[in-house]
């Protein structure tokens, strides 16, 4: 019977050193897990939708990748509808007078200096003017600009009046029309 008392025990120590190390097996594991950084649910929110912006940025970016050949032809289209410099510098100026008549304006000043645009095979033209009228006028003006044939990018008005001494400012006004359109290089 000793012997078996013996065995017994040292069975249930080696059942209780098995415990022994599951259970320190386990505070280490715990121990792991309680020192190592916490995600608040914010964070995951918040990195949802960065990956939700993510694939919005993917999405437009594959639809402007499907869609580039057919605006390279739109905008090989509207380089070619552009007049060519030899015959369009002189027509500017014509048109902006037909434009300022139509419009009851009187163009005081009227500068064109042209910029060329490297490797692209255009031209810029920055015209600056000076116009004479009442507002009604110049609304026509701007108006009759947006509606040319011609590309026209409108890039300021710098309002001023024209005033005698004694009299107040309801005469005609004086506008500083900043305007750019694009010329085709060529013969």
């Amino acid at each position: 019977m000793h012997r078996d008392f013996t065995l017994r025990k040292r069975s249930i120590l080696v059942v209780l050193g098995v415990l022994l190390a599951a259970d320190l097996g386990l505070v280490i594991y715990s121990w792991e897990l309680a020192s190592s950084p916490h995600t608040a649910q914010r964070v995951f929110d918040e990195q949802t939708i960065k990956l939700g912006v993510l694939k919005n940025d993917i999405k437009s970016a594959q639809f402007i990748k499907d869609n580039m050949p057919a605006t390279r032809k739109d905008c090989e289209k509207f380089e070619q509808s552009l007049p060519v410099e030899s015959t369009g510098s002189s027509s500017i100026s014509t048109e902006l007078d037909d434009v300022a008549k139509k419009a009851g304006l009187h163009i005081v000043t009227l500068t064109e200096r042209p910029k060329e645009i490297p490797n692209r095979g255009m031209v810029e033209v920055i015209i600056d003017a000076t116009v004479n009228g009442n507002y009604e006028s110049v609304v026509k003006f701007v108006n009759g600009l947006q509606r040319s044939q011609r590309f026209y990018v409108l890039d300021g008005l710098a309002l001023g009046t024209e005033t005698q001494q004694g009299q107040a400012a309801t005469g005609p006004i004086r506008v500083g029309i900043h305007v750019r359109t694009y010329l085709r290089e060529g013969a």
